[in-house]
């Protein structure tokens, strides 16, 4: 009897809860894939491994979660596979950053922001300008210099058309009245590779996917993009510093398709800004010596909005969009 009372008093507690609590409780009720829009080894894939790490590892999620990597057409493949999965919260597009913007300012690829549930974002990840250790340029001026010399002769890598590096790459051409050659990599990782394979003369991806081949002194920084001095490269001046008014990276941020139960994006929001502020996120943020900034949904939504104007301006110069 008294078991009888307590299973009606439970069921009652229940029928008095908001229905998107007892909704959460129920998510996710299957295994989460992360999808990055870059190769292995770049770094918004680095991100989606390590979030599926901690998911796991630190029990914030009781599913299995694994990790795909789309690649392809400027992320627009991975971005058509999120808006093909409209509704299911248990798809997160991870690295959700500028090469997001840009294809949905690129009427071809069909990509609108409305198509996406923007989660959370983590942190900037600095760009840089980066040659290979036996390059006979030992500053960026060397490099601009060179470039003066030899309008649109010098052959950077970037980790995709309008990445984060593509736009340093423009911002830098804007500011210093030079023109370079772009080779577009599958990610950031093969960018840098073709730096010390010699294929191509500098990048101007990631500091954080070039760390390993920095401290094997294979590669050397001539400038990084950041507000402040990286600790890593103490040494290495800031773009600002040097007298440009350059500050790129690329956005570590998380979203899925559009449609999910709101219920479900803000339990996944919420343990999103549990990761953050966890030990784990912060291990990781450090060693990859990002930028760090916390933006939940509504806010990450209207940064990504007001930023669009930018971006138009950055692909109408390139030649991606018309005037």
């Amino acid at each position: 009897m008294i078991f009888v009372s307590k299973l009606k008093l439970l069921l009652a507690i229940v029928a008095c809860m908001p229905v998107s609590n007892v909704a959460a409780q129920n998510y996710p009720s299957r295994p989460l894939e992360l999808v990055a829009h870059s190769a292995p080894g770049a770094g918004n894939d680095r991100v989606a491994r390590i979030l599926a790490e901690i998911l796991v590892r630190d029990k914030f999620v009781n599913q299995p979660v694994s990790v795909t990597n789309r690649t392809g057409g400027a992320g627009t493949v991975a971005y058509n596979y999120i808006k093909s999965r409209k509704g299911d919260p248990h798809v997160i597009l991870t690295g959700v950053s500028n090469t997001l913007l840009s294809a949905s300012l690129r009427p071809e690829f069909n990509v609108s922001l409305d198509q996406f549930h923007l989660l959370a974002l983590f942190a900037r990840d600095p760009q840089a300008v980066i040659v290979a250790a036996d390059s006979p340029w030992r500053t960026f001026k060397d490099l601009i210099d060179a470039a003066r010399r030899a309008p649109d002769t010098l052959v950077a890598s970037i980790g995709s058309p309008t990445s984060a590096g593509r736009m340093l790459l423009w911002s830098i051409e804007q500011e210093t009245g030079t023109r370079f050659k772009v080779v577009s990599m599958k990610g950031g990782a093969d960018a840098l590779i073709s730096v010390m394979g010699g294929h191509t003369h500098f990048s101007t991806e990631n500091i954080s996917e070039g760390m390993s081949a920095l401290e094997a002194k294979k590669l050397r920084v001539l400038a990084v993009s950041t507000v402040q001095r990286m600790p890593v490269v103490p040494d290495t001046p800031t773009l600002k510093e040097l007298g440009y008014n350059i500050h790129v990276g690329s956005a570590r941020g998380f979203a899925m398709a559009a449609g999910v139960p709101k219920e479900a994006a803000a339990h996944m929001e919420a343990v999103l800004e549990r990761v953050y502020h966890g030990p784990a996120w912060k291990a990781h943020a450090q060693a990859s010596h990002y930028e760090n900034i916390w933006m939940g949904s509504a806010e990450f939504t209207k940064y990504f909005h007001e930023r669009q104007a930018w971006v138009r301006n950055f692909l109408q110069s390139i030649g991606a969009i018309k005037s």
